[in-house]
């Protein structure tokens, strides 16, 4: 039997390398330097990786139940490590389309199969505080930026941008060893029983699929997924174009952000287990429909960085109460399934939110249109979280119940 709280930090350690992914922006522009390519070009990379994440979330969901954590955190390294070596090599040999290969398909594969794997198995360890134990277990890839952005930035500018992938990818590929060997689904009685209930309860991920809920809950969870990373994906440069910030003010932020969005992802999580699920994501999007409305109203640096940071952190929120609100809406059973499929909503919102506000940013020379239309986009999420709390777990709970 392992220590809950040492499975936590394995969680917490595979979860913090792949989500050095959300710390894109800060290579951004030494890769633009380094390859002589658009913004677009740039930030279509990291489209890529998200686009690859879901996919495999969607797909790979029931395999890695089936293998399980461990197998599951060796094979998510693995394509991690191929991912960060492999664009090592094609920056050095200036290769776009290995670019998208390495980091966009295999950096995308290995972040979807590291993201799933010690989540249902941490919630087994933790079964009276779902969102504690999710948080838990998200709450790294939030936490990433904190580390991998200044670090990154610093290694760019002290060993060149290429070597970034390499020296990274190394540290990355020793905490995913460690993390993974020591993942393991509980094996004491009152776990087994627990193990048992998650296999036995709730409907399966095609039952799920064919509710309104599930469709409700995925289109708020793509609309605040895909603010929230069009957001990531440009916080330096917009930063430095806003409000004039130097690179490594615009690094530093973007390590800020990483602060806020794995803090948020423990703190609303655990708030959840308290309010309940609904009342958090109508929350959730009540303030950042504020938030984005002020951000795109200010030149002030101080506002500025905090509608920023309030943004990051409910957006690091909806990551980690997900899973506590699928298990609260169709049960335990086949949970990785279930919320792999849900993650396909994060694979369409890594496209369509760089490129819609790269694309809103290019017709109206600014950022201030983009910001406003987000800001209204969180006013149909606000009513639809409103509807899923009043009816959505009553109404799915009567319906397996009676099933059953």
């Amino acid at each position: 039997m392992r220590n809950r709280w040492l499975i936590a930090l394995a969680a917490i350690g595979i979860h913090i390398s792949i989500g050095s992914v959300y710390a894109w922006s800060v290579l951004t522009r030494p890769i633009m330097a380094e390859m002589d390519i658009t913004l677009s070009e740039t930030t279509g990379v990291f489209s890529t990786a998200i686009l690859f994440l879901g996919i495999t979330t969607c797909f790979l969901g029931n395999f890695v139940e089936k293998i399980g954590p461990k197998k599951s955190g060796l094979l998510s390294t693995l394509f991690f490590g191929l991912a960060m070596f492999g664009t090592y090599l094609a920056i050095s040999w200036h290769n776009l389309p290995l670019i998208y290969l390495c980091y966009g398909a295999l950096g995308g594969v290995g972040i979807g199969i590291g993201y799933m794997a010690p989540v249902s198995t941490l919630i087994r360890y933790f079964p009276h505080n779902r969102g504690l134990a999710t948080g838990l277990a998200i709450m790294g890839f939030g936490f990433a930026t904190l580390f991998a952005g200044p670090t990154m930035q610093q290694v760019t500018a002290s060993f060149g941008i290429a070597e970034n992938f390499l020296i990274m990818g190394t540290l990355y590929v020793a905490v995913m060893l460690a993390a993974s060997l020591y993942l393991k689904p509980p094996v004491d009685g009152e776990a087994r029983v627990h193990a048992k209930m998650q296999v036995e309860t709730g409907p399966t991920a095609a039952d799920a699929l064919k509710t309104w809920q599930f469709a409700s809950l995925w289109w708020v969870f793509f609309v605040n997924i895909a603010c929230g990373i069009a957001l990531f994906a440009l916080a330096a440069p917009m930063a430095q174009d806003v409000i004039g910030m130097d690179a490594g003010s615009a690094a530093a932020m973007v390590g800020l952000i990483g602060l806020f969005n794995g803090g948020g992802r423990f703190i609303w999580s655990t708030v959840s287990d308290y309010i309940g699920r609904g009342r958090m994501y109508a929350l959730f999007f009540l303030m950042e429909m504020v938030a984005f409305w002020q951000l795109g109203n200010t030149r002030d640096i101080f506002l500025f960085q905090a509608m920023i940071f309030l943004i990051t952190s409910c957006s690091g929120g909806g990551f980690s109460v997900m899973p506590a609100y699928l298990t609260d809406l169709f049960g335990t059973r086949l949970l990785g399934a279930v919320h792999g499929r849900m993650l396909t909503a994060w694979a369409a919102a890594g496209i369509v939110g760089p490129m819609l506000v790269s694309w809103l940013r290019a017709q109206t020379g600014g950022y201030t249109v983009p910001l406003l239309f987000f800001a209204g986009c969180f006013v149909l999420n606000f009513i639809i979280a409103l509807v899923l709390q009043r009816f959505g777990i009553a109404r799915a709970a009567a319906r397996f119940h009676a099933a059953a």
